[in-house]
């Protein structure tokens, strides 16, 4: 069975070692079997939710060594299912919003069954405040980094974001008020980026400069942080997996946001100061 080459839809300057070396490697090896018996993303999708409720199972007995692994090894598992989803939709055309939506909802349900499992089992009052707060803030952080990774990749092809379409839905104005703030203040290095005379070598540009500041922010992927899950449940207890959540990740999030953004302003200066005519006047000759 011929495995399939990567597809190029993940940029490697910026992507988790693990998925390179680990868990894509494993989905592209699987790719030609699900194919071939006609299992669909969406299929896809929810067996990975299985598989990280039977991590979230597992990691309930985090007082017994033994289980963790059984979590670690549950939670990989997932980890393979949720990139062969979107393997198997670039590959038999078959991806769509419903797909992409089934993706992220089971993504955020392996997470929520992961916190509540681990909340109940530590059952005091300080677990939960710390599982609300770190579930809150992976929200967040999630949220914000996946905008970035998108971001990212559209502006190393060259291509800037169009200006969100007006909404008079308040419920959606509020919405796009909290998770569009980085949008609304990276938007206008896509406005150069849509009036540059050449935006595929402007891209690649942005590519060189902005892959350090995303390859930090590798830490807020789902990767990461089933390895701090498991080392907490190693170490029998759960509450350093929260505390890493709640104040390195967020730390890690404040960093690469403003890094990022650092290096579209000093782009911003380069291209504005380039496109200025000299105000020097010629050398007249005597």
């Amino acid at each position: 069975m011929t495995i399939p080459p990567p597809d190029g839809s993940r940029d490697r300057r910026i992507e988790d070692p693990t998925n390179l070396w680990i868990i894509h490697p494993a989905g592209r090896r699987l790719l030609p079997w699900f194919i071939a018996r006609g299992i669909s993303a969406n299929a896809v999708s929810v067996l990975g939710l299985i598989l990280g409720a039977l991590a979230a199972a597992a990691y309930s007995n985090w007082s017994s060594w033994p289980f963790a692994f059984l979590g670690l090894l549950f939670s990989i598992g997932w980890l393979v299912a949720d990139g062969l989803d979107g393997m198997i939709a670039r590959a038999t055309g078959t991806a769509s919003a419903l797909g992409r939506t089934l993706d992220g909802i089971c993504d955020h349900g392996v997470f929520a069954l992961l916190y509540l499992v681990l909340a109940f089992s530590v059952g005091t009052r300080e677990g939960w405040i710390l599982a609300i707060a770190a579930g809150v803030l992976h929200a967040i952080q999630s949220s914000l980094y996946e905008g970035e990774r998108a971001r990212f990749h559209r502006r190393c092809r060259g291509i800037a974001a169009a200006p969100p379409a007006p909404n008079r839905n308040p419920l959606v104005q509020l919405y796009d008020s909290v998770a569009g703030s980085v949008d609304r203040i990276a938007f206008r290095f896509d406005e150069m980026l849509r009036r540059t005379p050449d935006p595929a070598t402007f891209g690649q540009s942005y590519g060189a400069r902005a892959a350090a500041p995303l390859g930090l922010m590798r830490l807020l992927t789902a990767n990461a942080r089933v390895v701090a899950i498991f080392l907490a449940c190693l170490a029998a207890d759960p509450r350093l997996f929260w505390w890493f959540e709640i104040v390195p990740l967020t730390a890690v999030l404040i960093a690469g946001l403003a890094w990022h953004r650092t290096i579209e302003i000093r782009l911003l200066r380069s291209a504005g100061a380039a496109s200025q005519p000299s105000s020097q006047s010629p050398i007249q000759r005597t």
